[in-house]
């Protein structure tokens, strides 16, 4: 009987997805069941724990994922709190397998528990990414309290203003997240209209902040993700702390970022 406890490999990044929820815990981002977790985790799996039996009946998905026919994904469960995952990744989330046509997928591993309610966003994200050719294995969604809060105010839903401010709040904000922020204007969470928003900021951008609601990170490495969400929002606490003191922060200058950009390989 195939036992994926047996995979090393695969344990091992379950483990960074139980750490990385600890942190969205800790950090005060996961209130309830806020903020949800997919990983791609199809190269890590061997050809017999691909192939293993469905635990329910195949789900029906709203469009075609035609670029993750067959991949395998670990999925945050719907309902489910981050420190809950941070203790019990299997019971608080699952292995789910596209279909080889995408267009549903099936429960494999290791209870039944139904993916997050944004499994069609997140889905739509990793098709969209993988359809363009980038390795992308990530979708991470949180909710930081300073940025979501940033959002509440008209003129950082400018993707420029609010990624030039942050960017000059702190060197590494620049380094870290080089191709700065995008926005999407209020959607209801969930719905088909809010991943196809952010799918077209994807275009340009790793991180998008959902108005009033929260941001999400895509890449090759779940920790990454995390430590560009954590970067950002150390630049929007800073930010914070200098307008809660009663000054502007002057922010880093234009030739300060520049110089950046050679010194980093941005």
């Amino acid at each position: 009987m195939t036992t994926i406890g047996n995979n090393s490999l695969l344990m091992a990044e379950i483990g960074r997805i139980a750490e990385v929820a600890g942190y969205l815990w800790t950090k005060g981002w996961a209130e309830r069941n806020g903020g949800n977790i997919s990983v791609n985790l199809t190269g890590l799996l061997t050809p017999e724990e691909m192939a293993l039996p469905a635990l329910a009946s195949a789900i029906q998905l709203q469009e075609a994922m035609t670029a993750l026919g067959g991949h395998v994904f670990y999925v945050t469960g719907t309902g489910k709190r981050m420190r809950y995952v941070a203790q019990d990744p299997f019971a608080n989330g699952s292995l789910i397998r596209i279909a080889p046509d995408g267009k549903s997928y099936e429960i494999i591993a290791e209870q039944p528990v139904a993916p997050t309610s944004e499994l069609p966003s997140h889905l739509m994200m990793h098709n969209y990414l993988r359809s363009l050719g980038r390795d992308n294995k990530v979708v991470l969604h949180t909710h930081p309290t300073e940025l979501i809060g940033m959002t509440h105010c008209k003129p950082f839903l400018d993707s420029q203003v609010i990624t030039r401010t942050l960017w000059g709040m702190i060197p590494e904000c620049r380094i870290i997240v080089p191709k700065g922020v995008g926005i999407v204007p209020y959607e209801i969470p969930g719905t088909i209209e809010l991943a196809h928003a952010t799918i077209k900021q994807l275009e340009k951008h790793d991180v998008v902040f959902w108005e009033k609601h929260g941001i999400l990170a895509v890449g090759e490495d779940l920790i990454e993700c995390f430590d560009a969400i954590d970067t950002l929002a150390k630049s929007a606490q800073i930010y914070l702390s200098a307008r809660m003191a009663g000054y502007e922060p002057a922010g880093m200058t234009d030739q300060q970022l520049d110089d950046l950009v050679p010194a980093f390989g941005l």
